[in-house]
């Protein structure tokens, strides 16, 4: 009877001891899984910060284009559309001028779109390397109220259509 008290004794004190470890184990992969949860937490935290500044960057990089409604025909064909913007920006905006607050990525005649045998004003799209440059054109151009090119009255606008936007 003693030894069979013994070993039912020895029995538990093994199970105790496997059920201690495998308690353990336990509590070791709950911390790793804690721990794999958080770090994964964080980079989703970070991936979607670094996806807000990328539509954000290319949101600014998308629409930094200035659109000058209203040159007069002919003038395009005399001159390119980035001297005339100079042009234009040197006379109506002589402050800026002296900045040289505009660096011109790329300019381009937008084409007629009703009647290509009318002899309609020419809208130049401007593309800037700087967003705020924009701004601060645009800026300009609303406290400046009349703008002109060649005595005719011009529009210097945002553009954010779906053409020129891709």
């Amino acid at each position: 009877m003693q030894n069979t008290l013994t070993e039912i004794k020895n029995s538990l004190e093994a199970a105790n001891s496997r059920i201690q470890e495998a308690e353990e184990q336990i509590s070791e992969v709950e911390d790793r899984l804690s721990e794999i949860t958080d770090v994964e937490q964080k980079k989703e935290k970070r991936l979607k910060r670094n996806e807000d500044s990328l539509r954000e960057f290319w949101e600014k990089v998308k629409y930094s284009h200035v659109h000058v409604i209203g040159v007069p025909e002919g003038e395009e064909r005399e001159k390119v559309p980035e001297k005339i913007y100079e042009e234009i920006i040197a006379k109506n905006f002589p402050n800026m001028g002296k900045e040289s607050v505009t660096q011109i990525q790329e300019a381009q005649q937008v084409p007629y779109k009703i009647n290509p045998r009318r002899n309609t004003p020419r809208h130049i799209l401007i593309k800037l390397i700087k967003i705020k440059d924009k701004e601060k054109i645009l800026k300009a151009a609303r406290e400046n109220k009349q703008i002109t090119y060649k005595r005719k009255p011009i529009k210097l606008s945002a553009n954010f259509s779906a053409e020129t936007a891709g």
